[in-house]
């Protein structure tokens, strides 16, 4: 397996919440990859006393851990042991029943020499490549349902958080893992695949720049920091006219490519 890893904050203001890993087993044969972006909450109260790089932190070591070493153990059950392991580990100080509690959008994949597993959870992305060429990209649209008056509002937003009929994040209920969207494809058919959190894939979602297969074709040919800075450009370039397509200048950005 060859892999590339590049994220950079939304701000230099303000720490990274976004957490990034890739593993080889200690066979050597297959991998895993595990990309988490932190949930930025609103000013207030959150009922933690901790911060969302502290919570990807442990979510995205606990992901990596059990994916490398629990071969046997479906994705669905990784997260939910990774989400309990977290929450046990700061319950007795937080307010872990808090809507706003911290959380993070998931991206999990693992790989055999039979298959490659994946998970999703929320509006991070992961990217497929075939031998052929073709991409198909695996999302979890739960949130881009939401209409964008009802985002805007936070009180609006936080009754759709983790709800049947808005969308889930995880955060310290090990049961949101059944609502990831999860899949597994025969080896033979991947030969390469990528996840992006949702300040990447801006490329291809917000600025409309080229679709899956093209970010794709920028990945394999100029690496991960090829696709954030030409997605930092286009931020660039969109503030200048008045950033009508976005809601913040920068995001959190990350991007992992893998050749299996």
């Amino acid at each position: 397996m060859r892999s590339d890893v590049t994220t950079l904050p939304g701000s230099p203001e303000r720490p990274n919440e976004d957490w990034a890993a890739a593993a080889l087993p200690a066979s050597g044969t297959g991998g895993t990859i595990v990309v988490l972006d932190g949930v930025t909450p609103p000013a207030g109260d959150d009922g933690c006393v901790h911060t969302v790089p502290w919570f990807t932190a442990r979510l995205g070591g606990a992901l990596t851990e059990l994916s490398a070493s629990r071969p046997d153990m479906p994705l669905s059950e990784i997260l939910a042991r990774a989400i309990r392991r977290t929450a046990d580990a700061h319950r007795d100080t937080c307010d872990l029943s808090h809507v706003r509690t911290p959380q993070a959008t998931v991206v999990l994949a693992r790989w055999d020499e039979a298959a490659v597993e994946h998970l999703v959870l929320s509006d991070s992305a992961l990217l497929l490549e075939a031998p052929d060429g073709t991409v198909r990209a695996v999302l979890d649209d739960r949130l881009d349902r939401v209409p964008d008056e009802i985002l805007r509002s936070l009180e609006a937003t936080d009754r759709l958080r983790n709800r049947e009929g808005g969308f889930f994040t995880a955060a310290a209920d090990p049961a949101v893992a059944e609502r990831a969207v999860t899949g597994t494809t025969p080896r033979a058919e991947v030969r390469a695949l990528a996840a992006l959190t949702d300040g990447a894939s801006r490329w291809v979602e917000l600025f409309g720049a080229g679709d899956w297969a093209a970010c794709f074709g920028v990945l394999r040919e100029e690496g991960p920091s090829g696709l954030l800075r030409r997605v930092r450009a286009l931020e660039t370039v969109d503030a200048r006219a008045g950033g009508a397509r976005r809601w913040k200048l920068h995001d959190d950005a990350t991007a992992v490519y893998a050749e299996l």
